[in-house]
């Protein structure tokens, strides 16, 4: 099962303190609009989103097709694939891609902690 780039989606209060304190970590502006209220930031291959106001709980996230600096990988397994083997294994799925399309997709699971897991296809 290859799952694409990595990346923690943090809920934050203060998308303009967040980007100074993680720049002060090292972390550098990769994505995003800031006065969109949300940034990617990158620190070799640690990848964090800043999302000020769009959900409520940090998010993990995984983007199949990609890898930590997005560009396209020649081979990786299709969100819709990933979603159907975790369905088989009996996972619980809070929304899904649509199966029987094709491109950009994404679906979300929760692990038995709470904790929510996108997998979130762009290409």
């Amino acid at each position: 099962m290859k799952l694409g780039a990595f990346s923690v989606s943090l809920t934050v209060k203060d998308i303009n303190l967040s980007k100074s304190f993680y720049e002060n970590l090292g972390f550098q502006v990769f994505g995003g609009n800031i006065s969109q209220n949300w940034l990617i930031m990158k620190n070799e291959n640690c990848i964090i989103g800043l999302f000020q106001g769009m959900f409520e709980k940090n998010i993990l996230t995984f983007n199949p097709g990609w890898n930590e600096n997005a560009e396209n990988l020649e081979s990786f397994t299709d969100v819709r694939d990933l979603q159907k083997q975790l369905k088989e294994e009996g996972a619980k799925l809070l929304t899904e891609a649509d199966e029987t399309g094709e491109g950009p997709a994404s679906f979300t699971i929760e692990d038995p902690d709470g904790n929510l897991i996108l997998f979130d296809q762009h290409r």
